[in-house]
């Protein structure tokens, strides 16, 4: 059951990212400034996690020198996973991962024929049809967001061995955010009708992204990576997208199409395999326990013959 807390604090955590990439479409699609969205989340996630960081971590929380500060703002990137390809573990590993990258890919860059809701696609795609020119730059800017994304994973495998409090560093981290998305934000709208929240969609998406998204769910995976290392915690990155698919059927009556389907599923198989990979690197130390034990045993067994 030991076992199980970090594969079921994922699947929380990629539930709870799903709801809010759901919350952040509808009201990003109603007009709301990325930037106000995202200061105003890290904002309430700085707030949120800073009593219980206080009152939680302060008996044995470690004094905060400026490396650890430095490695907090600076997101500095150290490798720290090594696949052995010549091993069995290795093979599942580098398998499951491509695998799991396919599987998205496919998620996103094919549709083929709608299983669901097809007479929403044509309305949709008439709503949308003016936003298709900022496509390119957006997948660059996603390509970007991902690259930086990943690279959370390994820093925070390595501020979780230097400064092992998860609600501590997570509340710092979305202190810096925040006023990095503050001064962004301002340069480019400083009218305060942008900075206004409007209707209650706006005030929950806020409330809920700042204290769930960027608060728990990312003291939840810096716990997972400090117990199962980076590669365990990413490769759950792909439920995001399948869990927001599957929701954003009924919510914005998207189409469900074949590709999501088999997207879904290919990702799906990837993360298994990967997780099996990660799963048998775990095992050979008990094995050569257990070979240990026998072989001891095997020994006394003939002495005493």
């Amino acid at each position: 059951m030991k076992d199980m807390k970090p594969l079921m604090a994922m699947v929380g955590v990629d539930l709870g990212f799903a709801i809010v990439t759901i919350l952040m479409e509808t009201v990003i699609n109603d007009g709301m400034n990325h930037l106000v969205l995202i200061t105003y989340r890290l904002g309430i996630a700085a707030i949120s996690l800073a009593p219980i960081a206080y009152f939680y971590e302060r008996d044995g929380r470690a004094k905060l020198s400026f490396r650890i500060l430095c490695y907090l703002y600076l997101s500095s990137i150290i490798g720290m996973e090594t696949v052995e390809l010549n091993s069995n573990s290795g093979k599942a590993k580098t398998l499951g991962t491509v695998v799991c990258i396919s599987g998205v890919a496919l998620l996103i860059a094919y549709k083929g024929p709608a299983l669901a809701n097809s007479s929403y696609t044509a309305k949709k795609a008439a709503a949308t049809a003016v936003k298709k020119t900022s496509w390119t730059l957006g997948c660059i800017a996603l390509v970007g967001g991902t690259l930086l994304w990943s690279s959370w994973y390994l820093l925070q495998s390595d501020i979780g061995k230097r400064y092992p409090y998860e609600y501590t560093s997570t509340a710092i981290m979305s202190f810096f955010a925040a006023t990095q998305s503050a001064v962004f934000g301002l340069l480019t709208d400083a009218t305060l009708s942008s900075w206004t929240l409007r209707g209650s969609i706006q005030i929950l998406t806020v409330l809920y992204s700042g204290m769930i998204g960027s608060g728990l769910c990312v003291v939840g995976m810096s716990w997972c990576v400090k117990k199962r290392g980076p590669v365990f915690t990413a490769a759950f990155n792909p439920l995001v997208q399948i869990i927001a698919a599957v929701f954003s059927i009924p919510v914005f009556h998207d189409p469900l199409y074949l590709g999501n389907l088999l997207g879904s599923a290919i990702a799906i198989i990837g993360l298994y395999i990967l997780l099996w990979g990660k799963e048998m690197e775990r095992c050979p130390s008990q094995v050569v326990v257990m070979e240990g034990s026998v072989s001891t045993t095997a020994q006394t067994m003939e002495l005493q013959d």
